[in-house]
């Protein structure tokens, strides 16, 4: 009877000083690492619970309205480009890892097979959408007018010799548009949700030396919080960054 006393203080205690962080995500592969790290926070008492969301919007509002304590879906350049717009001040705590960007046709096998007036489909988020031109332009299906960077659009397009038509539609649209148009730039976590394989299917994709590295965002009033840096800390394990080479095989690239 004492011992189950015991016990029974001893999870009683446990539970008392459990701390919780609710983190939203996207399905693949966010949530899949947040899932992975459940475990080992529980170990430290941290209950994680993981919220899946299918847009890029409603995951930053709601941390800043906090709604939610974190984030896990952005690069740095897409959370600065929010902030500026939103007016909000959201911050990273710790980068993950780099998601190659890649270009996808179920029309034609190369870059060289795209037609004349090609219907090309990229991001409609400033960021993103600036990616996927700057990775057309790598591969020198178009060209870019000078100093145009990640925020560039279709009016920085200086040369078009494919007189290809760029589409801006919102990220998670684009894997279920890709039958209908020649060219789909798709964000890789919707490309692994849609079961496309970078690696193998991209027709171009960033080399994984790409600086848009996947981050951990918080609030400046909870980025510094003992749950918020165990949490960072899990997603850099050394048992993470073989959880992501294991099972990615290049798709998702370590950024620690």
């Amino acid at each position: 009877m004492k011992k189950l006393i015991v016990a029974l203080a001893a999870v009683a205690a446990f539970s008392a000083q459990a701390e919780t962080l609710t983190v939203a995500a996207t399905a693949v592969p966010h949530a899949e690492l947040l899932e992975f790290v459940k475990p080992q926070l529980a170990e430290q008492g941290v209950e994680l619970n993981v919220k899946v969301f299918t847009d890029y919007v409603q995951p930053n509002i709601q941390v800043a309205e906090k709604r939610l304590d974190a984030n896990f879906f952005q690069h740095q350049p897409y959370l600065d480009e929010f902030n500026k717009g939103k007016g909000t001040d959201l911050v990273s705590v710790a980068g993950v890892h780099i998601e190659p960007f890649g270009a996808y046709s179920s029309k034609v096998k190369s870059l060289d097979e795209l037609p004349s007036g090609a219907t090309v489909v990229i991001p409609n988020d400033a960021t993103n959408g600036g990616r996927a031109l700057l990775l057309l332009a790598k591969a020198g299906v178009i060209t870019l007018k000078d100093g145009a960077g990640i925020t560039a659009t279709p009016k920085d397009i200086a040369e078009n010799p494919k007189n290809i038509k760029v589409r801006e539609l919102e990220a998670a649209t684009l894997p279920r548009v890709l039958t209908q148009v020649d060219l789909a730039l798709i964000n890789t976590n919707y490309a692994l949700e849609a079961k496309l394989n970078p690696t193998q299917d991209a027709l171009v994709i960033e080399g994984s030396d790409s600086p848009y590295v996947n981050i951990l965002v918080a609030r400046p009033d909870n980025k510094d919080s003992d749950a918020m840096q165990k949490l960072a800390a899990a997603l850099h394990s050394e048992e993470v960054r073989k959880f992501i080479e294991e099972k990615y095989k290049g798709a998702v690239v370590p950024a620690f």
